[in-house]
């Protein structure tokens, strides 16, 4: 409520444009005009891991062979423009407002909502130098419109870790090996967690673990963005 009540004032005090091309929005454009917001990817994807297919599939050659321990991934589009400039200003710009929007227009990808969303958490350390977790604005968001919970304080990063995507797969899982704890034991058997972008996979990877190890039979993805592989080494 608190991001949306935000969001109304600073619309209200300055001149609607739109949060890409700048240019003026009619009264029926919230934050981006139609031609930005038709500019979004709407790319086939593999409901199983996230990773952009040629046609839409319930899991992809990769997924066949080498799963992820998660059961669904619901995703709006590849970490590229319009989408990666949003997120960035999302999570550097201070435009935290983005995050009603934008989970909102995540929530409608969504066919089976589960009962708990779940953010993925911040360091202490990164959190107080954002003033917020991204990953919790959107997951408040996509539970206001699917009518779920949101269980912010359910996970905590107890470890602070350098970035992931320089690192080799065996090193990714050492940097995030103890680097979370459950401090929530009463969780349905069906959760979400909810990030702004996929990038490695690796912390929703030992996240998941961590549920069901903790007695989840299923646990989804709820994301903005999934990067390719050709574009890790770019953030």
């Amino acid at each position: 409520m608190f991001v949306s009540h935000v969001l109304g004032q600073w619309m209200a005090r300055t001149q609607r444009q739109c949060q890409l091309c700048q240019l003026p929005l009619d009264r029926n454009e919230p934050l981006w005009c139609t031609h930005c917001l038709a500019r979004f990817p709407r790319l086939p994807y593999c409901r199983r891991c996230g990773a952009t297919t040629p046609a839409p599939t319930s899991a992809c050659g990769r997924c066949l062979s080498d799963p992820p321990p998660w059961q669904q991934c619901y995703r709006l589009g590849e970490y590229r423009f319009p989408l990666s400039q949003l997120i960035h200003q999302l999570k550097f710009g201070g435009k935290f407002w983005l995050a009603e929007p934008l989970g909102q227009q995540l929530a409608r990808e969504i066919t089976t909502p589960a009962p708990t969303l779940i953010p993925v958490p911040l360091h202490r350390q990164r959190r107080l130098s954002r003033s917020f977790n991204q990953s919790t604005l959107l997951a408040q968001a996509i539970a206001r419109t699917l009518g779920s919970t949101c269980d912010s304080n359910a996970l905590r990063r107890v470890r602070h870790t350098p970035p992931q995507h320089h690192l080799s797969r065996r090193e990714r899982q050492q940097n995030l090996r103890q680097a979370f704890i459950l401090k929530t034991r009463d969780l349905p058997d069906h959760v979400a967690l909810v990030d702004d972008v996929i990038t490695t996979g690796s912390t929703l990877t030992e996240l998941t673990r961590l549920l069901l190890a903790q007695g989840c039979r299923q646990v989804d993805i709820y994301c903005l963005c999934y990067t390719p592989a050709h574009g890790r080494t770019s953030r």
